[in-house]
């Protein structure tokens, strides 16, 4: 029920519009920044390992704060929770645009991220909660596309800002956005009465917490730690063991609706599928998008503006297809959409599996738009099934529950091939090094008894090994991929009309 008076008619278009531009902001900056970091560390004289903080502490911190939406809605209400979301995140982004030291910028970021946590899942559990149930794939299609549009368009905004003004706008950029988030949300969404029915779970939020930072951290400085070799992992790993452990026995043993996370989330079959492929989803299909950019821009010698142009059609193939499935959903049965979205998936990894040195620009287009295309087929009659049968209340805590599943499935799968391109192109330089020293003096018009002669074909060497590095990561995602699609027969399709009832449409 709204408070006092209020009868007009829900203004979706408005609403929709509204929680897709706070969705837009909030995907837009995990990725806009990457490209401004250069810029940033010599402006705020940061070091090489320093200036990555500006993204581990936005990362880290939305991890930590995504599991509170839940309580926070169910204390304060929706409305209230998503105008302060959007009002703190888009003045954390100023202060971000104006920060003049880097322990400046890490705090503003640290903000951005506790603030930016809730969006994403709240702007779904809008969505699903302002849709009848007969219509919520068009819904989930039309959310999946502002979720994606920040991953797709940001390393390619971000590049433009940068050179063309300056990266303080990577952040200003958001200051108008949000605006407009803020009063479509104050003027179209209804407010309600604070059911207040959890309590706060102090122990069961601070070992979670503790559990995804230290997980995070892990899986952010891992590579860079030499993982196992250094005791910073040991010390984060033993962390995330202990605190997960702790989190899921006092989970376990605490009656529904006093702990932290309520445990009738995961009795519900559908939704844990969910969890499972969205984790997935993320490991393979968000990891292999990381891989591509820098492999142009190494290896080839790609400009920023070029690579933002040649994976493009990653992201178009991802928008057209989420809006053509949405259509579908319903109609055909959810498993063949999502069997169809990791078949197109596994054959775009297979072309990408034939890469070489020599490579067209078209060579990287079509792989790219097709995998693009698959993605969208997941997505969408994902995000549908796996919320299908849960009930209305419970959406606030399963959305938060699933954009986080799929963040760290995205950090694992990313820490994944990082670490396994490094070592793989390690030993495949010293397997063609060995090749090469045992030919003649001269290897080809190269004269090896020369430091110069050495330098260029250990420079030659090692893009060689780099791109066979490359070439295993996709042929290992190839092979997740097909793994995983036997596993889509576990999924109960709802039944047509199951929940179709107008009911839920109502806004909170």
């Amino acid at each position: 029920m709204s408070e006092g008076a209020d009868l007009r008619p829900l203004n979706r278009t408005m609403i929709t519009l509204s929680v897709m531009l706070a969705t837009i902001i909030q995907a837009l900056d995990t990725t806009i920044a990457n490209v401004a970091l250069p810029h940033m560390q010599g402006s705020l004289s940061a070091a090489q390992d320093q200036i990555t903080w500006v993204l581990t502490s936005y990362i880290v911190a939305a991890a930590i704060a995504t599991p509170l939406t839940g309580w926070l809605v169910d204390r304060y209400t929706q409305k209230r929770v998503l105008l302060v979301s959007v009002a703190g995140f888009t003045v954390a982004s100023a202060l971000c645009g104006l920060a003049g030291s880097l322990e400046q910028i890490v705090g503003a970021r640290l903000l951005q991220g506790l603030f930016g946590a809730a969006l994403v899942p709240l702007s779904q559990a809008v969505m699903l909660e302002i849709t009848p149930a007969a219509k919520r794939g068009s819904a989930m299609a039309i959310w999946g596309v502002g979720v994606m549009v920040g991953p797709i368009l940001g390393p390619s905004l971000g590049g433009w800002l940068t050179d063309s003004y300056d990266w303080r706008w990577v952040f200003f950029i958001n200051l108008p956005i949000g605006a407009l988030a803020f009063w479509g949300i104050w003027r179209y969404i209804r407010q309600s009465v604070a059911a207040r029915g959890m309590r706060f779970d102090v122990f069961g939020f601070a070992s979670l917490g503790l559990a995804i930072g230290a997980l995070q951290m892990l899986l952010d400085r891992g590579q860079e730690n030499d993982w196992f070799a250094s005791t910073e992992t040991w010390v984060e790993c033993i962390a995330f063991v202990i605190s997960f452990a702790c989190f899921a026995a006092h989970t376990a043993f605490t009656p529904a609706g006093q702990s932290f996370l309520d445990y009738r989330l995961l009795k519900n079959r559908n939704y844990v599928t969910g969890l499972l492929f969205i984790f997935i989803v993320g490991l393979v299909l968000y990891a292999t998008r990381a891989l591509t950019p820098p492999m142009l821009q190494s290896l080839m010698d790609y400009p920023v503006s070029t690579v933002g142009l040649v994976t493009a059609p990653s992201g178009v193939g991802t928008m057209l297809a989420m809006l053509v499935v949405g259509q579908l959903v319903g109609r055909w049965d959810l498993r063949l959409l999502l069997l169809g979205g990791f078949a197109l998936t596994a054959f775009s990894l297979w072309q990408m599996s034939g890469y070489t040195l020599v490579l067209s620009e078209s060579d990287i287009v079509w792989p790219g738009f097709i995998q693009g295309v698959g993605l969208g087929l997941v997505f969408v009659p994902l995000s549908t099934v796996t919320f299908a049968t849960l009930q209305p209340s419970m959406f606030s805590q399963g959305t938060a529950l699933y954009s986080l599943i799929r963040n760290i499935g995205s950090s694992i799968g990313i820490s994944l091939v990082q670490t396994l391109l490094v070592r793989n192109a390690q030993t495949a330089h010293a397997s063609l090094a060995a090749a090469a020293n045992t030919g003649a003096g001269s290897f080809g018009f190269l004269d090896l008894a020369t430091p110069q002669g050495l330098a260029v074909l250990n420079a030659e060497v090692t893009r060689q090994a780099s791109m066979i590095a490359y070439v295993d990561d996709f042929k290992l995602m190839l092979i997740l991929t097909v793994l995983v699609m036997p596993l889509l027969w576990l999924i109960r399709p709802p039944r047509p009309g199951a929940a179709a009832s107008a009911s839920h449409a109502v806004m909170d």
